[in-house]
Protein backbone atom coordinates (compact mmCIF):
# COMPACT_ATOMS: atom_id res chain seq x y z
CA UNK A 1 0.00 0.00 0.00
CA UNK A 2 1.36 3.47 -0.86
CA UNK A 3 2.49 5.27 2.28
CA UNK A 4 0.09 8.16 1.66
CA UNK A 5 -2.85 5.76 1.87
CA UNK A 6 -1.89 4.23 5.21
CA UNK A 7 -4.43 4.99 7.95
CA UNK A 8 -2.62 5.49 11.24
CA UNK A 9 -4.07 5.95 14.71
CA UNK A 10 -2.04 7.82 17.33
CA UNK A 11 -2.65 6.90 20.96
CA UNK A 12 -1.57 9.66 23.31
CA UNK A 13 -1.43 13.32 22.38
CA UNK A 14 1.21 14.49 24.81
CA UNK A 15 4.70 15.78 24.08
CA UNK A 16 5.80 12.84 21.90
CA UNK A 17 2.32 12.02 20.64
CA UNK A 18 1.96 15.47 19.11
CA UNK A 19 5.21 14.94 17.21
CA UNK A 20 3.89 11.64 15.83
CA UNK A 21 0.63 13.33 14.87
CA UNK A 22 2.55 15.96 12.90
CA UNK A 23 4.65 13.34 11.11
CA UNK A 24 1.65 11.17 10.29
CA UNK A 25 -0.30 14.07 8.80
CA UNK A 26 2.71 14.81 6.59
CA UNK A 27 3.34 11.27 5.36
CA UNK A 28 0.11 9.25 5.69
CA UNK A 29 -3.50 9.56 6.82
CA UNK A 30 -4.22 10.37 10.46
CA UNK A 31 -7.11 7.98 11.06
CA UNK A 32 -7.92 8.96 14.66
CA UNK A 33 -6.51 10.28 17.93
CA UNK A 34 -7.02 8.31 21.14
CA UNK A 35 -6.56 10.16 24.41
CA UNK A 36 -9.11 10.99 27.15
CA UNK A 37 -7.68 14.49 27.69
CA UNK A 38 -9.72 17.48 26.54
CA UNK A 39 -6.79 18.99 24.64
CA UNK A 40 -6.53 15.78 22.59
CA UNK A 41 -10.18 16.09 21.65
CA UNK A 42 -9.54 19.68 20.61
CA UNK A 43 -6.55 18.61 18.51
CA UNK A 44 -8.66 15.98 16.75
CA UNK A 45 -11.39 18.54 16.05
CA UNK A 46 -8.84 20.98 14.65
CA UNK A 47 -7.46 18.30 12.34
CA UNK A 48 -10.95 17.04 11.48
CA UNK A 49 -10.25 13.45 12.51
CA UNK A 50 -12.18 11.14 14.87
CA UNK A 51 -11.39 11.27 18.57
CA UNK A 52 -11.73 8.44 21.06
CA UNK A 53 -11.06 8.27 24.76
CA UNK A 54 -10.52 4.51 24.59
CA UNK A 55 -8.41 2.44 22.18
CA UNK A 56 -10.75 -0.57 22.20
CA UNK A 57 -13.61 1.64 20.99
CA UNK A 58 -11.40 3.05 18.25
CA UNK A 59 -10.31 -0.38 17.01
CA UNK A 60 -13.88 -1.65 17.10
CA UNK A 61 -15.19 1.31 15.11
CA UNK A 62 -12.90 0.96 12.09
CA UNK A 63 -9.73 -1.11 11.88
CA UNK A 64 -6.72 1.09 10.91
CA UNK A 65 -3.60 -0.02 9.07
CA UNK A 66 -1.37 0.74 12.03
CA UNK A 67 -1.25 2.29 15.49
CA UNK A 68 1.38 4.44 17.18
CA UNK A 69 1.29 4.14 20.97
CA UNK A 70 2.68 7.24 22.68
CA UNK A 71 0.75 6.91 25.93
CA UNK A 72 2.32 6.85 29.44
CA UNK A 73 4.65 3.90 30.02
CA UNK A 74 2.29 2.05 32.35
CA UNK A 75 -0.34 1.88 29.59
CA UNK A 76 1.94 0.41 26.91
CA UNK A 77 1.11 -3.18 27.82
CA UNK A 78 -2.67 -2.72 27.59
CA UNK A 79 -2.51 -0.62 24.44
CA UNK A 80 0.00 -2.93 22.78
CA UNK A 81 -2.09 -6.02 23.60
CA UNK A 82 -5.21 -4.39 22.19
CA UNK A 83 -3.47 -3.76 18.88
CA UNK A 84 -1.92 -7.20 18.60
CA UNK A 85 -5.14 -8.97 19.48
CA UNK A 86 -6.93 -6.89 16.85
CA UNK A 87 -4.32 -7.83 14.25
CA UNK A 88 -3.05 -4.27 13.84
CA UNK A 89 0.72 -3.60 13.55
CA UNK A 90 1.88 -1.24 16.27
CA UNK A 91 4.78 1.12 16.90
CA UNK A 92 5.19 1.51 20.64
CA UNK A 93 7.22 4.41 21.93
CA UNK A 94 10.12 3.45 24.11
CA UNK A 95 10.17 1.85 26.55
CA UNK A 96 8.26 -1.12 25.19
CA UNK A 97 6.59 -1.48 28.59
CA UNK A 98 6.99 -0.40 32.21
CA UNK A 99 8.70 -3.65 33.23
CA UNK A 100 10.60 -6.60 31.79
CA UNK A 101 7.66 -8.87 32.60
CA UNK A 102 5.22 -6.70 30.65
CA UNK A 103 7.63 -6.33 27.74
CA UNK A 104 7.99 -10.11 27.49
CA UNK A 105 4.22 -10.46 27.38
CA UNK A 106 4.09 -8.19 24.34
CA UNK A 107 6.96 -9.98 22.60
CA UNK A 108 5.31 -13.38 23.15
CA UNK A 109 1.94 -12.11 21.97
CA UNK A 110 3.51 -10.64 18.83
CA UNK A 111 5.12 -14.01 18.08
CA UNK A 112 1.87 -15.87 18.74
CA UNK A 113 -0.30 -13.60 16.58
CA UNK A 114 2.27 -12.87 13.89
CA UNK A 115 1.50 -9.16 14.23
CA UNK A 116 4.66 -7.03 14.31
CA UNK A 117 5.76 -4.56 16.97
CA UNK A 118 8.25 -1.78 16.31
CA UNK A 119 9.76 0.07 19.25
CA UNK A 120 10.38 3.79 18.80
CA UNK A 121 14.19 3.63 18.73
CA UNK A 122 14.49 6.23 15.98
CA UNK A 123 18.22 6.77 16.54
CA UNK A 124 18.88 3.43 14.82
CA UNK A 125 17.91 5.17 11.57
CA UNK A 126 20.23 8.18 11.99
CA UNK A 127 22.91 8.67 9.30
CA UNK A 128 25.36 9.27 12.16
CA UNK A 129 24.54 5.88 13.64
CA UNK A 130 25.00 4.09 10.33
CA UNK A 131 28.32 5.86 9.73
CA UNK A 132 29.53 4.84 13.19
CA UNK A 133 28.46 1.24 12.60
CA UNK A 134 30.40 1.20 9.34
CA UNK A 135 33.54 2.54 11.04
CA UNK A 136 33.35 -0.19 13.68
CA UNK A 137 32.49 -3.00 11.25
CA UNK A 138 35.40 -2.01 8.98
CA UNK A 139 37.76 -2.71 11.87
CA UNK A 140 39.08 0.83 12.11
CA UNK A 141 38.90 0.69 15.91
CA UNK A 142 40.29 -2.82 16.18
CA UNK A 143 38.91 -4.98 18.95
CA UNK A 144 36.52 -2.97 21.14
CA UNK A 145 37.79 -2.79 24.72
CA UNK A 146 35.85 0.00 26.39
CA UNK A 147 32.66 1.99 25.88
CA UNK A 148 31.47 5.09 27.68
CA UNK A 149 28.18 6.95 27.41
CA UNK A 150 26.79 10.02 29.11
CA UNK A 151 23.28 11.35 29.42
CA UNK A 152 23.43 14.51 31.46
CA UNK A 153 20.87 17.27 31.09
CA UNK A 154 18.53 19.25 33.31
CA UNK A 155 14.80 18.81 32.86
CA UNK A 156 12.80 21.87 33.92
CA UNK A 157 10.47 21.80 36.92
CA UNK A 158 7.30 21.99 34.82
CA UNK A 159 8.30 18.74 33.06
CA UNK A 160 7.26 16.98 36.26
CA UNK A 161 3.81 18.57 36.38
CA UNK A 162 2.81 15.35 34.60
CA UNK A 163 2.52 13.10 37.64
CA UNK A 164 3.55 9.78 36.08
CA UNK A 165 7.01 11.23 35.39
CA UNK A 166 7.62 11.38 39.16
CA UNK A 167 6.70 7.73 39.69
CA UNK A 168 8.46 4.41 39.07
CA UNK A 169 9.03 3.87 35.35
CA UNK A 170 8.94 7.58 34.58
CA UNK A 171 12.59 8.43 35.11
CA UNK A 172 15.54 9.02 32.78
CA UNK A 173 16.53 5.33 32.65
CA UNK A 174 13.29 4.23 30.96
CA UNK A 175 12.48 7.44 29.12
CA UNK A 176 15.93 8.52 27.90
CA UNK A 177 18.76 6.08 28.60
CA UNK A 178 16.90 3.27 26.85
CA UNK A 179 17.83 4.97 23.54
CA UNK A 180 21.51 4.95 24.49
CA UNK A 181 21.38 1.29 25.51
CA UNK A 182 19.76 0.41 22.19
CA UNK A 183 22.47 2.24 20.24
CA UNK A 184 25.32 0.74 22.24
CA UNK A 185 24.00 -2.75 21.57
CA UNK A 186 23.56 -1.93 17.89
CA UNK A 187 27.12 -0.63 17.63
CA UNK A 188 28.99 -2.92 20.01
CA UNK A 189 26.89 -6.08 20.30
CA UNK A 190 24.68 -7.58 23.00
CA UNK A 191 25.05 -6.77 26.68
CA UNK A 192 25.27 -9.77 29.00
CA UNK A 193 25.70 -8.33 32.48
CA UNK A 194 24.59 -5.13 34.19
CA UNK A 195 25.50 -3.65 37.56
CA UNK A 196 23.98 -0.34 38.59
CA UNK A 197 23.06 2.06 41.35
CA UNK A 198 20.43 4.77 41.25
CA UNK A 199 19.67 7.81 43.38
CA UNK A 200 16.80 10.26 43.80
CA UNK A 201 18.46 12.61 46.24
CA UNK A 202 18.22 15.73 44.04
CA UNK A 203 14.45 15.91 43.57
CA UNK A 204 13.27 13.32 46.06
CA UNK A 205 10.69 11.80 43.73
CA UNK A 206 9.81 8.11 43.85
CA UNK A 207 11.73 7.68 40.59
CA UNK A 208 15.47 8.02 40.08
CA UNK A 209 17.10 11.21 38.81
CA UNK A 210 20.64 9.79 38.57
CA UNK A 211 22.13 6.37 37.81
CA UNK A 212 25.62 4.89 37.45
CA UNK A 213 25.88 1.73 35.37
CA UNK A 214 28.53 -0.81 34.42
CA UNK A 215 28.03 -3.13 31.45
CA UNK A 216 29.76 -6.28 30.26
CA UNK A 217 29.27 -6.94 26.54
CA UNK A 218 29.22 -10.44 25.07
CA UNK A 219 32.46 -9.55 23.28
CA UNK A 220 34.18 -8.99 26.62
CA UNK A 221 34.24 -5.20 26.29
CA UNK A 222 33.35 -3.19 29.37
CA UNK A 223 31.05 -0.19 29.35
CA UNK A 224 30.21 2.60 31.76
CA UNK A 225 27.20 4.89 31.63
CA UNK A 226 26.36 7.94 33.69
CA UNK A 227 22.79 9.22 33.46
CA UNK A 228 21.10 12.15 35.14
CA UNK A 229 18.25 14.46 34.23
CA UNK A 230 19.16 16.81 37.08
CA UNK A 231 22.57 18.00 35.82
CA UNK A 232 23.24 21.17 33.85
CA UNK A 233 25.66 20.04 31.14
CA UNK A 234 26.11 19.73 27.34
CA UNK A 235 26.71 15.94 27.28
CA UNK A 236 23.69 14.05 25.98
CA UNK A 237 22.55 12.82 22.58
CA UNK A 238 19.70 15.33 22.65
CA UNK A 239 22.09 18.24 23.01
CA UNK A 240 24.96 16.99 20.85
CA UNK A 241 23.27 15.43 17.81
CA UNK A 242 21.17 18.37 16.61
CA UNK A 243 18.49 15.97 15.36
CA UNK A 244 15.72 17.66 17.34
CA UNK A 245 15.54 21.44 16.88
CA UNK A 246 13.72 21.77 20.20
CA UNK A 247 17.08 21.39 21.97
CA UNK A 248 20.00 23.82 21.73
CA UNK A 249 22.88 22.05 19.98
CA UNK A 250 26.32 21.86 21.55
CA UNK A 251 29.64 20.95 19.91
CA UNK A 252 30.37 18.17 22.40
CA UNK A 253 30.19 14.37 22.22
CA UNK A 254 28.36 11.97 24.52
CA UNK A 255 29.69 8.51 23.54
CA UNK A 256 33.25 7.24 23.31
CA UNK A 257 34.08 3.78 21.95
CA UNK A 258 37.66 2.56 22.25
CA UNK A 259 39.48 -0.30 20.59
CA UNK A 260 42.98 -1.61 20.03
CA UNK A 261 43.50 0.46 16.87
CA UNK A 262 41.55 3.63 17.58
CA UNK A 263 38.72 5.39 19.34
CA UNK A 264 35.49 6.95 18.12
CA UNK A 265 33.44 9.74 19.63
CA UNK A 266 29.77 10.33 18.85
CA UNK A 267 27.82 11.98 17.47
CA UNK A 268 30.67 14.06 16.02
CA UNK A 269 32.15 10.92 14.35
CA UNK A 270 35.74 11.79 15.22
CA UNK A 271 38.14 8.85 14.91
CA UNK A 272 41.38 8.94 16.87
CA UNK A 273 44.32 6.66 16.08
CA UNK A 274 48.11 6.51 16.21
CA UNK A 275 49.88 7.26 12.93
CA UNK A 276 52.66 4.84 13.73
CA UNK A 277 52.90 2.07 16.27
CA UNK A 278 50.02 1.50 18.67
CA UNK A 279 51.73 3.42 21.45
CA UNK A 280 51.00 6.42 23.60
CA UNK A 281 54.35 7.83 22.47
CA UNK A 282 52.95 8.28 18.94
Amino acid sequence: MPRRELRIVVVGAGLIGKTHIDRVTEAAQLHAIVDPAANARDTAAKLDVPWFDDLDDCLAADRPDGVIVASPNKLHLDHGKACLEAGVPVLIEKPLAESVTSARQLVKLSAKTGVPILVGHHRRHSPVTHAAKQIIDQGRLGRIAAVNAMFWLNKPADYFDTTWRTQAGGGPTYINLIHDIDLLQFLCGPIETVQAREANHVRGFAVEDTSAIMLIFASGALGTISVSDAVSSPWSWELTSGENPAYPRTDQSCYTIGGTKGALSLPDLRVWSHEGAQSWWS
